[in-house]
């Protein structure tokens, strides 16, 4: 579902622009937040954020991942991997892989893109 409390540029129905600093300035430092700002049949887009101490919500999807990390400091679980995450991490997560973010130091916050659901046959 989409924050349509975001400020809008107008344009086409084929496409849309957001500001990252409007987005950031939705998330309230102290809570555990995930917003979608968009939303397609083949992508959606979130901003999420973490309070440092906090426990992640995350768990496998049925869609690809991909995090980008815009501020903060925390460890990510995929599977049985562990690494660290800070601002300027890309990460990619495969569809239906267990994963979460943990021993959050500092306040993270993330875009989070996913992809179509995987269908499985």
């Amino acid at each position: 579902m989409r924050d349509d409390t975001a400020p809008r540029i107008p344009h086409a129905d084929d496409w849309d622009v957001f500001q990252l600093n409007d987005l950031i300035a939705k998330v309230e430092p102290g809570a555990l937040s995930l917003r979608e700002f968009l939303r397609t049949p083949s992508l959606s887009c979130s901003i999420y954020h973490l309070p440092a101490g906090s426990q992640d919500m995350s768990h496998a999807h049925e869609e690809d991942e991909v995090y980008l990390v815009l501020s903060g400091r925390a460890r990510l679980r995929v599977g049985d991997s562990e690494h660290e995450v800070r601002q300027g991490t890309l990460m990619y997560v495969r569809a239906a892989c267990d994963h979460a973010f943990f021993d959050i130091e500092e306040h993270l916050t993330v875009l989070a893109f996913f992809g179509a659901p995987l269908r499985l046959r």
